[in-house]
């Protein structure tokens, strides 16, 4: 799905380094699953998670889980 066709209001970056801005950003949907695209690309495409599915990177990632992504 393309991010543009979300639109472009409650897109959030949940968390921000010194990239040049190039960030992740999310919106939680109606449905509750949770929409992820690139914020310099904000017509490119969206991944669309679930609720569970994000719930369980979350807590992998704080588990560090994907510690391997960074080594």
């Amino acid at each position: 799905m393309r991010a543009s066709d979300l639109g472009s209001e409650g897109w959030q970056k949940p968390w921000s380094g010194g990239n040049g801005g190039n960030c992740v950003e999310a919106m939680k949907l109606d449905d509750g699953r949770v929409a992820i695209r690139q914020s310099t690309d904000p017509d490119g495409p969206a991944l669309i998670y679930t609720r569970t599915e994000i719930m369980a990177f979350i807590q992998g990632a704080k588990a560090g889980e994907a510690d391997f992504l960074v080594r």
